[in-house]
């Protein structure tokens, strides 16, 4: 049982990455032709949305898929009351958005929101026939499925989006590929999973799982406050433009650490929490999901800060060269993203979802206050103090990691830092290494090549186990 769950663990992990870096290439060159289209404006407009349908979506999930997934025994009746309650939510929160365009358009000095929040507001309605599902598929760990389902959506709303781009539609082609996405995600859950709801109403799993999946609100609901707080404030306080440029940075940096956070996702919450009651197990499973964010994490955000105005350039041209700085910082505590999602998995697994709760509304108190107390230093100032008070927040919960798992601060120093500082080296002499070269291009590929050859070279010389898992497992798939 040791070795399969490892094994199940491992490939877990690994094929996640495979599928996550995949949908995020396609996301890149989505991004890319949108961006080359659309101007400052038009994205500083989507982005004043944004936290609304996050939010929105946060409520009408209502933290019923990690309840589901928490479930030791689970029948019919627990998946179709949560996708009954979520339609039934969403349906309502809908509805409650639909009056409140107006309010939302005059707290931004937006007239366009109105509409065009009536249309985004429509993807959350249709995730939430889909949420069942996908608890479903995160608890058979159906990552393959998973990847499949995400590729294709990808494909047919970047499309969509690209297209109406092309034809000048502006901002509405953002919100058009949103629908569309949602849209595509939920025909691919419903193909793989063959699970349908019935009109057999009991809420009675509801009401057994709601005192858990409500702190899992709560905390998501904050959690969506802290990674849109600058946008939230940035949208009052600033011209829609600066937004925008704002916005892309952070468009990219979140498409690069959400491949990590996603391979993490798959597997961290359905793997601890079948080890919750074999204390030493778990620690060993959480500590190797440790190494394995930051054997990918670092080196590819701190790549990313390297290469950020040279990739910009290319990418979305020169008129957004004005958002490489903001890219730099969040790039750095990107690099540390994954480790949030591993320690809040940990603390869900096993059952403290109070833990949870407390530990993230402290953190979004303290940040509104760290960032408003930024303000004089303007944007840059505020971004780099967000980044900043993010990373240092990951010792809180290492401290709570200790506290539920006996984890020590040493442990995960030990796991991370060679991780860190080898990522950091090596960026510094591949930065060193090609500071001389004129061209964009040549340079930026250049670096990637120079940066991965170092990396591996440093992993290998260093013996690192998780480079030789990771060379196994992709030659078996390529066997295969």
């Amino acid at each position: 049982m040791s070795e399969t769950l490892k094994e199940k663990t491992a490939k877990g992990l690994l094929w996640g990455a495979f599928s996550s870096g995949s949908t995020q290439v396609l996301n890149i060159v989505i991004g890319i032709f949108l961006a080359r289209q659309l101007s400052h404006a038009d994205y500083g407009i989507v982005a004043m949305l944004a936290i609304f349908t996050a939010i929105a979506g946060n409520i009408q999930d209502s933290g019923f898929t990690n309840a589901l997934i928490n479930r030791k025994r689970i029948e019919h009746d627990d998946y179709n009351a949560v996708f009954w309650f979520n339609v039934l939510v969403s349906i309502g929160l809908y509805v409650i958005l639909f009056f409140c365009a107006p309010l939302i358009a005059a707290y931004f000095h937006q007239p366009c929101l109105v509409e065009l929040s009536r249309l985004v507001f429509l993807t959350f309605v249709i995730a939430a026939l889909g949420i069942a599902h996908n608890a479903l598929l995160t608890k058979q760990l159906m990552n393959r499925e998973k990847a499949v389902i995400g590729i294709v959506a990808l494909v047919v709303s970047g499309t969509v989006g690209i297209t109406l781009a092309y034809m000048g539609k502006g901002y509405w082609s953002i919100a058009w590929q949103q629908v569309t996405f949602n849209t595509m995600v939920l025909l691919g859950r419903l193909y793989y999973t063959h699970w349908h709801p019935t009109l057999h109403f009991n809420f009675q799993p509801i009401r057994e799982m709601f005192p858990f999946s409500v702190r899992i609100l709560i905390t998501s609901i904050v959690n969506t406050l802290s990674q849109n707080v600058l946008t939230l404030i940035f949208g009052r306080w600033y011209k829609v433009q600066e937004l925008g440029v704002f916005n892309q940075a952070y468009q990219w940096d979140f498409k690069a650490h959400s491949f990590m956070n996603m391979t993490v996702a798959q597997v961290a919450q359905p793997v601890l929490a079948s080890l919750n009651e074999e204390a030493d197990r778990q620690k060993r499973a959480f500590r190797k999901m440790l190494r394995f964010a930051a054997f990918l994490s670092f080196p590819l955000m701190f790549g990313l800060a390297m290469v950020s105005e040279e990739f910009i350039v290319l990418t979305v041209t020169e008129k957004w060269l004005p958002s490489v700085p903001f890219l730099r910082i969040l790039c750095v505590s990107g690099a540390f993203a994954p480790f949030y999602e591993l320690y809040r998995n940990l603390a869900i697994s096993e059952g403290r979802s109070d833990l949870y709760m407390r530990c993230n509304v402290m953190q979004i108190i303290l940040q509104l206050v760290i960032i408003i107390a930024a303000h004089p230093w303007g944007i840059q100032g505020m971004v780099l103090a967000y980044a900043t008070f993010n990373i240092l927040w990951l010792l809180v919960w290492q401290m709570i990691a200790g506290r539920l798992t006996g984890i020590r601060l040493i442990d995960a120093l030990c796991d991370v830092i060679p991780f860190l500082l080898a990522s950091a080296a090596v960026m510094a002499v591949t930065f060193w290494l090609t500071k001389g070269i004129g061209s964009n291009a040549l340079l930026l590929g250049v670096r990637v090549i120079v940066a991965a050859v170092l990396y591996f070279i440093v992993m290998k010389a260093a013996r690192v186990h998780m480079l030789d898992e990771s060379i196994a497992f992709l030659q078996g798939k390529i066997k295969k």
